[in-house]
């Protein structure tokens, strides 16, 4: 039994192996066709036909992230797992560290690199002048792709961190600009185009001009990608900046954003309540169900011209 979990466990988190075969074939190699997908062959049924063909899925892989710094001892120590799709692993560990409060300036990080040895482990060296303690003792964790704050501990300290936040009005766009930007969101999305699985958050300014878009299989990693790359590039605070969401916008969602001064959060799906508190709260405009259209504005609608 354990020798059989164990063949199982390999045959699973290898991407060489195909997870669908066709009826009357066994599994054979799948390749990765471009970075985050791969080729897999399935066997598209109907009540009238069945056709064996090539399809492309998202990839899910998990990443550990380990922290250097001197105050951890000799050894790195690890700060969590996370399941994402391969790709942008640095920008990744970047934005959840500071999401997470770890870092707060691009200089605190001496350097990350993925590691030479293990597969899927991302190697983040702090400099030795980083308080990390009080930080590394409140969040260890083992997420999956759609988690956002599994593993901390203490959830009141978070939602009171976030909430004392502000986010002050200093600029507006028109509505006209935000009901186009999923359309120039989709345009972008090559893995979601390829794979049709995967979420993606994407960076716009007040005029509607597309900045930077980032794909994963979770939604928190894709907007940790996206902040990760304009904390390292020294971009932070996103004032007068526009998030557009894939999915739905959760708590979790609203606190980063809060924590990267983003001015407006959209998002493709619906709010949830603590969300749409939050917001309220804070002072950031919170947009759901954008499409072409119309959308829902649920919180300070004064960043938006009619």
């Amino acid at each position: 039994m354990v020798r059989a979990g164990r063949e199982r466990y390999h045959w699973i988190m290898s991407t060489a192996k195909n997870i669908a075969p066709a009826a009357g074939e066994s599994a054979r190699p799948a390749t990765t066709v471009a970075a985050g997908t791969l080729k897999v062959r399935v066997l598209r049924a109907g009540l009238d036909s069945q056709v064996s063909k090539d399809d492309r899925v998202a990839v899910e892989a998990p990443l550990e992230f380990q922290l250097h710094h001197p105050a951890l001892g000799m050894e790195p120590a690890s700060f969590g797992a996370t399941m994402r799709t391969p790709g942008d692993d640095e920008w990744l560990a970047a934005g959840l560290l500071y999401g997470e409060g770890v870092v707060n300036h691009p200089s605190d990080i001496e350097v990350i690199e993925s590691s030479t040895r293990r597969p899927n482990v991302i190697n983040v060296r702090l400099r030795p002048e980083v308080q990390v303690e009080s930080q590394f003792a409140a969040r260890r964790f083992s997420a999956g792709s759609s988690c956002g704050v599994c593993g901390t501990t203490g959830l009141d300290a978070a939602i009171a961190r976030a909430a004392a936040t502000e986010i002050v009005d200093s600029g507006r766009t028109d509505l006209s600009v935000l009901l186009g930007l999923p359309e120039r969101m989709r345009r972008e999305q090559s893995k979601f185009g390829d794979t049709g699985g995967i979420h993606a958050a994407a960076l716009f300014d007040f005029s509607g001009n597309l900045l930077t878009v980032a794909e994963d299989v979770g939604r928190h990693n894709a907007f940790d990608k996206l902040v990760g790359e304009n904390f390292m590039a020294g971009r932070l605070p996103l004032s007068n900046r526009i998030v557009l969401l894939s999915g739905r916008a959760s708590f979790e969602l609203v606190q980063k954003a809060l924590r990267a001064g983003v001015s407006i959060l959209a998002a493709i799906g619906a709010p949830s309540s603590l969300a749409v508190n939050l917001a309220v709260a804070s002072g950031l405009t919170l947009v759901g169900f954008l499409r072409e259209a119309h959308c829902n504005i649920y919180s300070n609608p004064q960043r938006l011209g009619f």
